[in-house]
């Protein structure tokens, strides 16, 4: 028979202040500071609206992480919480404890809620109360604008119900409220409502921006002037950006686009998708960037010999941490251009993926000597080229000695097709345990895939392929196990295509 544990005496508190609100409203001022977060969740779960609103004026915590309690599309108590801070930050009324600088719309919080304190987050003193203001530093608190953070995720083609309501507050209360917003995401949402959204927000508060949708050039240049006020930008993401063929009367939408960079003081991380407006402009971009890169990727579009040469030379990409050309043709460049690029960022690059750019030997040949220079790779992929068995044993060889090298996609040697590209099913194999022997002399453990482009399995551009192991496994004995546990170093890794009937 089990033993029900008992109740704690903090909990039966909080019970007896919900069933008796007169009760409540009295003693909230002297509310021990550690009854306010369970109490509070209890009243906003039991739609307890007049005890959360008493609760709101003399919350004692600088942040409300309400977030972590919304259950959409149940906004009832929400909506509770909303109406109350007109009394703290419009009517400029609160209680002499009252803290409250930040409510927090986010899905964060949730430790704030499990341990009453929060105070990693909320500074309260080590008594375990939080620090009562004098009143003359209260009526200047409350001076300043409430903050709102909220993440934005533009889904959907009209605002939900809950965001539409939320808009319409804010916008009614501009003066006293600030709707922050720190991570923006773009999904399938006309211009019309995103300029609607985005003249609610604090822009310079916008840290992180993902847009997904298919714009034309002229959308996009809509967009821009809001993306210059994105002050603290640190991360941008445009994929993909379908636009139409450029036209000498769009010049101006491709300079209005490329001009909003000279405004992003803190802009880390760049990945555009398809941006055939950069053909032949990029430096036009590059110009304009105003801080070191940690991360650039420029993915399938066409770029020229021009666009690769402004790239190797720009001194902003010189600290790269990870570079990403996928889809970028390649073919019919100088490969000194690479190099040199190579060359700017060994010290520091640690990804790097040239997927679908159609590499040839003699071209890589020549980037080999910068590539084994690159001392901090640890992820490099070069899936989709035509690579000849001579260059990949080359490849494995000259990067042996990097140290930190631990993730590589290739694909399967030139010499595993026929000359019209079909899979030799019993060419590959013999390559690949001629691959294994090379590693095995290396005597370094390492984990390689290969792929096959396209695969033979289901005509996809490009499959990841099946492991088999090394050192002590032979390859027909590998093909059913995925992880091998040792004392041994751990296995070489080669590949099959998952589309086959032997799946990992």
């Amino acid at each position: 028979m089990s033993v029900r544990t008992p109740p704690r005496l903090l909990d039966l508190a909080g019970m007896h202040l919900l069933r008796d609100d007169d009760l409540a409203f009295s003693a909230l001022e002297q509310l021990p500071v550690e009854l306010f977060p369970p109490l509070f969740t209890e009243a906003f779960n039991g739609r307890h609206t007049e005890i959360l609103k008493a609760m709101v004026q003399a919350w004692p915590f600088v942040c409300l992480p309400l977030g972590g309690l919304i259950d959409l599309p149940h906004v009832g108590p929400l909506q509770a919480v909303l109406e109350d801070l007109d009394v703290l930050f419009v009517q400029k009324v609160c209680s002499r404890r009252c803290k409250l600088r930040v409510l927090d719309l986010r899905d964060t919080g949730h430790n704030f809620w499990s341990m009453w304190s929060g105070a990693s987050t909320h500074r309260c003193t080590s008594s375990g109360r939080a620090p009562v203001a004098e009143p003359r530093s209260i009526t200047k608190q409350h001076e300043a604008p409430l903050k709102v953070f909220i993440d934005l995720s533009l889904r959907k083609r009209t605002l939900d119900n809950f965001l539409t309501y939320l808009l319409r507050w804010v916008e009614q209360r501009k003066s006293s409220i600030h709707l922050c917003c720190k991570k923006l995401k773009i999904v399938s949402m006309p211009m019309d409502s995103v300029v609607k959204v985005l003249s609610m927000v604090q822009l310079d508060c916008i840290q992180e921006v993902q847009v997904s949708c298919t714009w034309n050039l002229s959308t996009l240049a809509t967009f821009a002037p809001f993306l210059g006020h994105m002050s603290n930008l640190q991360r941008l993401g445009l994929f993909p950006i379908q636009v139409s063929a450029f036209k000498k009367q769009e010049h101006d939408h491709v300079v209005q686009i490329t001009s909003q960079f000279l405004r992003l003081g803190h802009l880390q991380d760049l990945y555009l998708e398809s941006p055939s407006f950069l053909e032949g402009r990029v430096d036009q971009m590059l110009r304009c960037l105003k801080t070191t890169l940690d991360n650039l990727s420029i993915t399938n579009c066409q770029l020229t010999e021009s666009d690769l040469t402004h790239l190797s030379q720009c001194p902003n990409i010189c600290q790269l941490k990870s570079l990403e050309l996928n889809g970028v043709t390649l073919t019919d460049f100088n490969p000194e251009l690479l190099q040199v690029l190579l060359e700017k960022v060994a010290a520091t690059l640690q990804e790097l993926y040239l997927d679908q750019c159609r590499i040839q030997d003699s071209q890589f040949e020549a980037i080999l000597p910068s590539l084994s220079r690159c001392s901090q790779l640890r992820s490099f992929s070069l899936c989709g080229n035509i690579l000849s068995m001579a260059v990949m044993e080359k490849l494995l060889r000259q990067t042996s000695g990097l140290s930190f090298l631990s993730q590589e996609w290739y694909p399967a040697p030139q010499e595993s097709y026929s000359p019209q590209g079909i899979l030799l099913a019993g060419r590959f194999p013999q390559l690949q345990t001629e691959l294994l022997a090379i590693l095995r002399d290396l005597g370094q453990p390492r984990t390689v895939w290969l792929t096959f482009s396209p695969c033979p399995h289901c005509g996809d551009d490009l499959q990841v392929v099946k492991p088999c192991l090394w050192p002590q496994i032979e390859i027909q004995e590998a093909k059913n196990l995925d992880i091998v546990h040792s004392s041994q170093p751990q296995p070489i890794i080669l590949g099959a295509c998952p589309g086959s009937q032997e799946k990992v």
